[in-house]
């Protein structure tokens, strides 16, 4: 931080979700249960995909690094929030609440690209049955997600370091339970036009890439279905990509209420609610999601059930 009137801050203060004890021993109950079952289930499914050989193709691949990144950013916040729950004063290092921003945005952008190119594998899977594992070779695989990690972690270095080179001259305490960019930005003294241009175009850039991306490649999907003669081939390919819409329908319809809505309908409380379903809640739900409504990921788990490995 530079300039004659910012304070050198050491940590921040969380004000956190409620200052009521009872209140505060009852969510904690409930979020330590969402974060277990999201600890398991995503651990889980990543298990699942790597010791089962009938799952190792292009959808599963992109499926197990989904679940990484929902494991990743919820554990970036989880135990934190789950710990200032049971302490008086919530505290966290101003390195610690940099670390804390990079992580959880560097596995959100990457969910973000990531759920686009579970679209256009799904499209080619449909559209090109004979021809999909020739064009979803393990190198494009590869290469697909390792471009979903690297646009992540520039769009997260960007962000964090505007946003931590902001001046912070008055209180250091944040109206919220994570280290995210809106109260931040609250809190500053400074000029945060650049931090806000940066918001708007490089997370704009990455929303509108995933949602045309989403889009275009469903379109194509659906065009492809409908040529399917019998029905229940088209029940068949359909059910195959009803799960991924509707996880992509939760995740970007929270991500785009809270970073691309008018700063006058902005309330910190709704910011609070809102972040606590995309941070905890939707990364529960994605493994849920996918293997209540996937016969092979249930094939695959029975397996494990007869081996007694569970």
């Amino acid at each position: 931080m530079e300039g004659g009137n910012c304070s050198a801050l050491n940590e921040f203060i969380f004000l956190g979700i409620t200052d009521s004890t009872d209140v505060r021993v009852t969510l904690f109950t409930i979020f330590l249960l969402i974060y277990l079952i999201d600890l398991l289930a995503n651990l889980g499914m990543m298990t699942l995909i790597i010791v089962d050989p009938h799952l190792h193709t292009p959808m599963y691949f992109f499926l197990s690094h989904l679940s990484f990144c929902d494991l990743c950013y919820s554990t970036a916040i989880g135990p934190k929030m789950l710990a200032d729950f049971m302490t008086e004063k919530s505290s966290i290092p101003f390195l610690g609440c940099a670390l804390q921003f990079l992580a959880f945005c560097v596995f959100a952008d990457a969910e973000c690209l990531l759920l686009a190119v579970m679209a256009f594998d799904r499209y080619q899977a449909i559209s090109n049955p004979l021809l999909y594992t020739s064009h979803m070779s393990s190198r494009l695989c590869s290469l697909l997600v390792a471009g979903v990690y690297l646009v992540g972690l520039t769009d997260a270095l960007i962000h964090t370091t505007l946003a931590f080179h902001l001046c912070f001259c008055g209180s250091n305490e944040i109206n919220h339970f994570f280290c995210d960019l809106p109260p931040l930005l609250i809190l500053s003294c400074s000029d945060i036009q650049a931090n806000e241009l940066a918001v708007f175009i490089v997370f704009g850039i990455i929303e509108l890439s995933t949602i045309s991306g989403v889009l275009v490649s469903y379109c194509y999907i659906i065009l492809s279905v409908l040529k399917i003669r019998s029905a229940e081939g088209r029940f068949k390919a359909f059910s195959t990509f009803t799960s991924h819409l509707t996880a992509i329908a939760i995740f970007q319809g929270t991500m785009l209420f809270m970073y691309f809505r008018p700063s006058s309908a902005y309330s910190l409380d709704q910011d609070k609610m809102t972040s606590l379903f995309y941070t905890l809640v939707i990364p529960m739900l994605n493994p849920l999601i996918y293997s209540l409504r996937n016969k092979d990921v249930k094939a695959a788990l029975q397996k494990l059930r007869n081996r007694k490995w569970f």
